[in-house]
């Protein structure tokens, strides 16, 4: 038996591994002028204290990409755990992800904010990081706002969850 790790693992036992890891749910909102897109993900990452950084994931196929990509600010979105179907609803491509039922309105600068979320980080993109089939957008928090108190909505192997 070698006692040399193994170089890979395929996509499907590396996403078969990170299915079994809980992650908070969020959903990143931009508009980089050709109106709101946004998209559910899992990857948001606190990066620093000082300055206030936080980071996520986008996939470059991804139909939120090209508005990402050309935003200079974003939104994330906590979502609460009485909102899997909003976390439903911005993971499904080919739809309007702001039309009815979704509530959302526009932050002072413009940028598109979730009602009845649990709490907000409005953020300045500072960097776009390659990352294989993805790309991370390290970004900067300038505001945020926050419903405490509400539990969580969580992601665990392929359903979504609560405390």
């Amino acid at each position: 038996m070698s006692s040399v790790p193994a170089t890979g693992i395929g996509p499907e036992r590396f996403k078969k591994i990170f299915r079994n890891h809980p992650a908070g749910v969020v959903v990143v909102t931009v508009d980089a002028g050709r109106g709101p897109a946004g998209f559910t993900a899992t990857s948001l990452t606190s990066l620093s204290l000082t300055p206030p950084l936080v980071s996520f994931g986008i996939g470059v196929t991804a139909s939120s990409w090209p508005h990402v990509e050309q935003a200079d600010s974003a939104v994330v979105n906590f979502l609460g755990a009485d909102q899997e179907d909003l976390a439903r609803r911005f993971a499904t491509s080919g739809i309007d992800r702001f039309a009815g039922p979704t509530a959302w309105r526009r932050l002072e600068h413009g940028q598109p904010v979730l009602d009845g979320v649990s709490g907000w980080l409005r953020t300045r993109v500072e960097q776009i990081v390659p990352a294989g089939d993805h790309r991370i957008v390290i970004a900067r928090v300038e505001e945020s706002w926050l419903d405490e108190g509400r539990a969580p909505l969580l992601f665990h192997n392929g359903a979504y969850h609560s405390l």
